[in-house]
């Protein structure tokens, strides 16, 4: 059977380096790119084979793929450190490739634009961080500032941290981020005080927090949109 066949016996039209050379990385499915980073299997299955395996333990959805670490993807046989290192690798520049495009955005207009500023940073992270979007005047994008990493239920958010960014970037105004690993988007008890007590603090500097997001796997909520910023 042509599935268990090496790649290197297929045809040349199914094999997926000369396929991309051919017809360019867009006509590959996730798996044939996946299986190019891979470049070998095992003498029980071809790289494809290894790459459609890995995908559907993840449910063929990529986002999934990116939150597994190294140690995963190397439980699944035939995956050794360096083509999980290949893979994570890959995933991280795609990432880094869409925080580029967030960051050409000339301005927040609402909790939907300052969402896609740092999704990309924090939509598939399996730990906590709290990150700051900082504004100048007119709303446009100054940076975008990691403040702490922590665990699967929590980080710290350090005020003075938080302001010293605000006041070195001369911003105008903050909108405060950080994850839920959980997905469950519902401020706690926690978040909810931190940010009254941001917002109060930010007041006595001229800074304005204009949002607090919270972002899991599927959206955001935004504090500004329910009413929840004092």
């Amino acid at each position: 059977m042509e599935a268990r066949m090496p790649i290197s016996q297929w045809a040349s039209d199914d094999r997926p380096r000369e396929k991309l050379q051919r017809l360019g990385p867009r006509a590959l499915s996730d798996a044939e790119l996946i299986a190019i980073l891979i470049r070998s299997g095992t003498k029980q299955e071809s790289a494809l084979d290894l790459a459609k395996r890995l995908l559907a333990r993840c449910g063929n959805d990529l986002h999934r793929l990116g939150k597994l670490d190294l140690s995963d993807m190397m439980d699944f046989k035939g995956m050794g450190e360096a083509k999980a290192m290949a893979i994570a690798a890959a995933l991280e520049l795609g990432r880094r490739r869409r925080d580029t495009d967030a960051e050409t955005r000339a301005s927040v207009t609402s909790s939907a634009s300052a969402f896609e500023i740092i999704r990309p940073v924090l939509i598939d992270l399996p730990h906590e961080e709290f990150w700051l979007i900082l504004l100048d005047r007119g709303n446009r994008l100054l940076n975008r500032v990691s403040i702490s990493r922590g665990g699967l239920h929590g980080t710290v958010a350090d005020p003075k941290v938080i302001f010293k960014e605000a006041i070195e970037h001369r911003a105008a105004s903050i909108i405060l981020c950080h994850n839920h690993p959980s997905g469950q988007l519902r401020p706690s008890e926690e978040d909810i005080k931190l940010t009254r007590k941001l917002t109060d603090g930010a007041r006595l500097l001229d800074i304005t927090v204009q949002d607090h997001l919270i972002i899991g796997a599927n959206g955001y909520y935004s504090f500004a949109d329910n009413g929840m910023l004092a």
